[in-house]
């Protein structure tokens, strides 16, 4: 009998809480600050941007928040999402490794990205809400918002990372299909993007301005809310949706993870799937669980950056969060992968990061599409370049298997599909992608702008 290679649940097995990892740490998760006094920020801090929902949320101690049944309800347009055995790529690296991935890409955005989209544009509606703004990279967060506003008529806003715009114009077009206007950031529409543009005419922008300038733009209307697509502790929240299925999957196939790897940009989609397995590590289950990190050379937040209070964002806009950051000033190089072009990183990862609960690796562009290219003629799904970066270090882990003959159970995040970054593979192919290693001096220049708090 041929061996399973697709777990599926039923609807009626999707989950219906999310997991909140914040009671089960083994620290607490140091305090976000106020930009202006350097004291802990109150619900009424973030009010202005933020329903209040989403604010209770952001500071839970509740271990279980349950899932909207209007929620629910949209998220069974595409999940539970499938698990896969990726036999062929077994078969192909000779590995004694059991390959494991939970994929995203089947969601009409095409990424892990309306999980918290869809529960944040319901929030926003109940309260009153009409309008939201946000920033986007490479376009997954700015689609899945456009389709969350869509599903609960708001209207939707999104500044798109200029480079990132010009990159991938489908992603702009979908955006639109769904109803959002989307314009190129920095731009002349918020007084962030003119000063940028007035010191640089031909910024690229980064996710950084663009997070400025969707704040500022939340902040001066009165109908209108911001929404983030990762980074903070409710959008990782509405992520573990992905992990607790997994979860209930991997018991499918009468497995468990040895190693879990993922992407990291902002944290949001491998903090969704590793943080419901990180949960039986903290509780001595699972002691010798890795969780390895995968990031870009380009952008080299946890691996290069220093532990620090920083802005989210470019213009100082945002709370502090305590985060490894290449600081808020940082414009990274134009790499495809324009969902991990993030200066800094979801406090919640950094502070599992810095108690060597997780791990931390940075690789090239040019290896992540080879490594693409070998995933997508073994199993035949084209991974969009930011998971790329997760499959090439889950094809090394299987590899070192091969060499040690251990036949280690890996789980790759697999967090959306490439249709849109085909021109990303077109350069690849033709030979044309350039990899970026970030100088030391180009970092220690950015972080020279990181703010003065009070020890």
């Amino acid at each position: 009998m041929a061996e399973r290679r697709k777990f599926l649940l039923d609807e009626s097995e999707m989950p219906t809480s999310w997991y909140n990892v914040l009671p089960d740490l083994p620290e607490p998760l140091p305090p976000v600050l106020h930009p202006a006094t350097g004291k802990p920020v109150t619900p009424d801090d973030l009010a202005p941007i933020f329903p209040m929902a989403l604010i209770e949320q952001e500071m839970s101690q509740e271990r279980w928040i349950e899932i909207p049944e209007e929620v629910q309800e949209v998220y069974k347009l595409w999940r539970p999402t499938p698990l896969f055995r990726a036999k062929r790529l077994e078969e192909a690296l000779d590995t004694p490794a059991r390959i494991y991935y939970k994929y995203e890409g089947v969601s009409p955005p095409g990424s892990h990205k309306p999980n918290t989209a869809v529960a944040q544009a319901y929030y926003n509606k109940k309260e009153g809400v009409k309008r939201l703004t946000t920033e986007t990279g490479a376009g997954q967060w700015g689609s899945a918002l456009a389709f969350g506003c869509n599903l609960f008529g708001l209207e939707c806003k999104v500044y798109m990372v200029k480079v990132s715009y010009h990159q991938k114009p489908y992603r702009r077009v979908l955006m639109e299909t769904w109803g959002a206007k989307v314009v190129p950031s920095p731009s002349e529409d918020t007084e962030a993007g003119r000063k940028v543009l007035q010191e640089d005419p031909d910024c690229p922008g980064s996710l950084g301005i663009a997070i400025s300038e969707a704040v500022e733009d939340a902040a001066t209307h009165d109908d209108t809310n911001y929404s983030l697509g990762s980074v903070l502790n409710h959008v990782l929240l509405h992520q573990t949706i992905v992990g607790l299925e997994a979860k209930k999957q991997m018991e499918m196939a009468g497995d468990y993870p040895d190693i879990i790897v993922g992407c990291i940009g902002g944290g949001s989609n491998f903090a969704g799937l590793f943080l419901p397995f990180i949960k039986d590590k903290l509780e001595g289950k699972k002691e010798d669980l890795r969780v390895i990190c995968v990031e870009p050379e380009a952008c080299p937040t946890l691996t290069k950056g220093p532990y620090a209070y920083d802005y989210g964002d470019e213009a100082g806009l945002t709370p502090l969060l305590k985060m490894y950051t290449l600081g808020h000033n940082f414009v990274p190089p134009p790499i495809h992968a324009g969902g991990l072009r993030y200066h800094g990183m979801a406090p919640i990862i950094c502070h599992l990061y810095n108690l060597g609960k997780v791990e931390a690796v940075a690789r090239h562009q040019t290896q992540v599409f080879e490594a693409a290219i070998k995933f997508a003629r073994a199993e035949g799904f084209v991974p969009a370049p930011e998971p790329a970066h997760a499959v090439r270090v889950t094809i090394e882990e299987a590899l070192k298997c091969k060499e040690s003959g251990e036949p280690k159970v890996i789980l790759l995040a697999l967090s959306g599909h490439g249709h849109f970054d085909l021109a990303a593979y077109d350069a690849y192919l033709a030979g044309k992608l350039e990899d970026y290693e970030l100088p030391k001096e180009e970092i220690e220049e950015a972080l020279k702008g990181l703010p003065k708090v009070p020890a």
